[in-house]
């Protein structure tokens, strides 16, 4: 329904047999390679759905906790040891407290032994840099079964890893008289315990970041736990160098930095997951000598003892791990196909940032170790879409924009669309259905332009270009669609969409239906018929440029247009792009329309400004100077008359302001529109002091909420630059009008 022109009969699944083959030919070649290992880890594990998270799959939000201080009394002397945590359940589990070797006040304490509070277990204190000196005391209980850093440290000091919290979030065997607690009750139970003995020294409020499961948003619970790993760094440095040295490109480049930030800081990738549906790891432990066995295919007895009582694991792996094989798995990889000969780099890959470490840089990694090259030259990061306030939408705040109820009622082209013009490099989209009705109505335009266009098209002849008796209007017309034309595919090549989609939008609205589509009026209506055959070729090539300019952001439009064409066969989706060497470039005739616009724009705007009726003819004297400019102007007077209802044209030199006139100035030209007779006067200084008192009064609301403190402290960054915009506009308004007023100064 978005009109993506996709091959479906290359739809895959990544449960599919043929990418099935290719997880299990990776997986024994890593494991063979030393690259995938099973051990002890500490695991991100959700007590609610049961299974092991990547660090990346893990939710973190700030959250208001509390920092507890316990002392831990010495073994064999007087006094304690006050550490802070904010997890006191975790302390059943401690094998050591740290200190910092650098800090004075603990440096005496190496080789003393602790009690730890409720078990009256003694723990060593241990020395090491790890430690940060401000942080609470700065003693660090350590617990090495339920923290990564404390694993780390405890690795550090061969430190015993006890395991006190089961994966259902509760106190197992090794927890004591807390056994088979639920981890926060054990928390309040151990509390009012160390309350009640004296070990709970204070309570201060705390600040934290803590995780959470990205799919139930339980509190993530660090667990001590056999798992399967990929050991990433090996695989990243290739990955790192093909972005560094450019094979990969990343846009917007930004985001180079963010990948290179992960990449250096990899940690082993954790692939075991304890869920029903996915791939089965291909590994078999043998139920009497505990081998195991890695292999492609089902073994059917143990290659140490022969046994055939093998039972294969029952974990599945990360479905990113699968995912990162697609760009090759899905060419029928292992084999050397010629799909993967053809295919394998792709040009591009469009993604969201918030998988750019899930499945592009792991799709780097396996690309670049399996096939040898990067799977894609280009990764195109794209803006999220949010509201019109740059919230993220959801439910909740009721926010959500349906994209399928929008293309019912807005239609495909004007969504396809909208979203193009603001999907600028690096920002979000901020989307509001004002927005895309706003753009339907450039839909409306092309398709009665379209329609204008067919309607005098319908006696013509095969188009040719008679480049000797073209008008003005077709010579420059021509002149800016080869140069939008290649504007737009430069900006396409370089990623750069919304300005790609803002120029054909500001060409074919203001250019080709503003002024050409009027212009050509003369020519197609001319009693003259070679002078319309020309214009009618010149408009076929054009329209025909035209739809194909506008057929990757709006296809169903074009598309319907297209068919309806002379002279076209096919469709436009085959069509050629327009290139720039399809149309005349004529230098001249582009200067020429920027003075007849500027003339015709000015004339036209004292006409509004003025308030002089649209059906009333006005004269002009025009003050120019240059000779050329004055043949311009007079060869074209034909434009002048039609485009800006003008009866009589004088030109002068240095005459001065014509009495009773209103006056445009660009450059040395003057353009006169003589007054007397279209307007008067009395009721239009009557209307101009209205405007200007209504405008003071605006004025004077926004002048007052800027000169608020705070306005500008509390209303959202948004808001204080609209009214600052909205001021700023008023005050140029106002200045105008004054500027009319003065006109009638001295008219009777």
């Amino acid at each position: 329904r978005l009109g993506s022109s996709c091959d479906w009969s290359r739809e895959r699944f990544t449960m599919d047999e043929g990418l099935s083959k290719a997880v299990r030919e990776v997986f024994v070649s890593l494991y063979e390679e030393n690259l995938i290992y099973q051990g002890d880890y500490i695991i991100n594990w959700c007590p609610r759905c049961h299974t092991a998270l990547a660090d990346l799959e893990v939710e973190h939000e700030d959250t208001d906790s509390f920092l507890y201080y316990i002392r831990y009394l010495f073994e064999n002397q007087e006094g304690y040891l006050t550490v802070a945590t904010t997890r006191p359940e975790t302390l059943l589990g401690d094998t050591a407290v740290a200190v910092n070797p650098e800090d004075e006040r603990y440096k005496n304490l190496s080789g003393s032994n602790v009690l730890l509070p409720v078990l009256n277990k003694p723990i060593p204190v241990i020395l090491d840099k790890y430690v940060d000196k401000e942080f609470g005391t700065g003693a660090l209980k350590i617990t090495p079964a339920h923290d990564l850093n404390d694993f780390e440290i405890g690795n550090a000091h061969q430190l015993e890893r006890i395991k006190v919290i089961d994966e259902n979030g509760r106190m197992n065997e090794l927890a004591g008289p807390y056994q088979g607690m639920d981890r926060f009750e054990c928390r309040e139970k151990i509390l009012d315990d160390l309350k009640n003995s004296g070990l709970l020294e204070k309570i201060e409020p705390y600040r934290n970041a803590i995780g959470h499961c990205y799919r139930c948003k339980t509190m993530i619970e660090p667990l001590l736990s056999k798992q399967w790993f990929v050991r990433a760094a090996p695989l990243a440095k290739k990955a790192i160098a093909a972005v560094r040295d450019g094979k990969t490109r990343i846009v917007p480049t930004n985001w180079e930095r963010v990948y290179f930030e992960w990449m250096n800081n990899i940690k082993d990738w954790c692939i075991s997951r304890q869920i029903w549906w996915g791939h089965r790891i291909p590994a078999w432990y043998c139920q009497e000598c505990s081998e195991v066995i890695v292999s492609k295919d089902e073994p059917r007895v143990c290659i140490r003892c022969k046994s055939k009582n093998l039972q294969q694991e029952t974990d599945v792996l990360d479905t990113w791990f699968s995912s990162a094989l697609w760009p090759f798995s899905t060419l029928g990889w292992p084999d050397s196909t010629d799909e993967l000969k053809t295919f394998y780099p792709t040009s591009v890959l469009v993604t969201g940032f918030d998988i750019l470490f899930f499945w592009v840089a792991r799709m780097m990694m396996m690309g670049l170790h399996f096939i040898g090259d990067v799977p894609f030259r280009d990764v195109y990061i794209h803006a999220l879409v949010k509201d019109e306030q740059g919230q993220k939408m959801s439910k909740s705040k009721g926010n959500i924009i349906d994209p399928l109820e929008i293309l019912d009622s807005l239609g495909t082209d004007s969504f396809r669309f909208t979203l193009t013009v603001l999907a600028a490099q690096g920002r979000d989209i901020r989307l509001s259905q004002e927005r895309i009705a706003g753009y339907r109505n450039f839909i409306n335009k092309i398709w009665n332009a379209a329609r204008f266009s067919l309607m005098n098209l319908k006696d013509c002849k095969p188009p040719s270009v008679d480049t000797g008796n073209l008008s003005l209007a077709d010579r420059w017309i021509m002149s800016r669609i080869g140069k939008v034309a290649e504007d737009i595919s430069s900006y396409i090549d370089n990623y750069r969409f919304n300005d790609a989609a803002s120029i054909c939008y500001q060409f074919v609205w203001h250019e080709f239906c503003d002024w050409y589509l009027e212009m050509v009026k003369l020519e197609l209506y001319s009693k003259d018929q070679k002078r319309r055959e020309v214009a009618q070729s010149a408009m076929q090539i054009l329209l025909s440029g035209v739809l194909r300019l506008l057929h990757p952001f709006v296809p169903f439009i074009t598309e319907e247009i297209w068919q309806r064409l002379p002279h076209t066969k096919g469709s436009i989706m085959v069509a050629q792009f327009p290139q720039r060497t399809e149309f005349i470039y004529d230098e001249e005739s582009i200067k020429e329309m920027d003075l007849l616009k500027e003339v015709i724009t000015g004339i036209r705007n004292i006409r509004g400004e003025m308030n002089i009726p649209p059906k009333k003819d006005v004269k002009i004297v025009i003050d120019v100077k240059g000779s050329k400019e004055k043949e311009i102007l007079k060869s074209n007077f034909p434009y002048i008359t039609s485009l800006a209802k003008v009866e009589s044209m004088d030109m002068v030199s240095d005459t001065g302001k014509p009495d009773s006139s209103a006056t445009y100035v660009f450059g040395d030209i003057q353009v006169h529109v003589l007054l007397k007779g279209l307007i008067n006067y009395d009721d239009e200084r009557k209307r101009i002091f209205k405007r200007i008192e209504k405008i003071e009064k605006e004025m004077g609301i926004s002048k007052k909420k800027l000169a608020n403190r705070d306005f500008l402290d509390q209303a959202p960054p948004h808001i204080v630059e609209n009214v600052k915009e909205k001021a700023q506009l008023m005050s140029i308004k106002l200045e105008k009008l004054n500027q009319n007023l003065t006109i009638f100064e001295g008219i009777n």
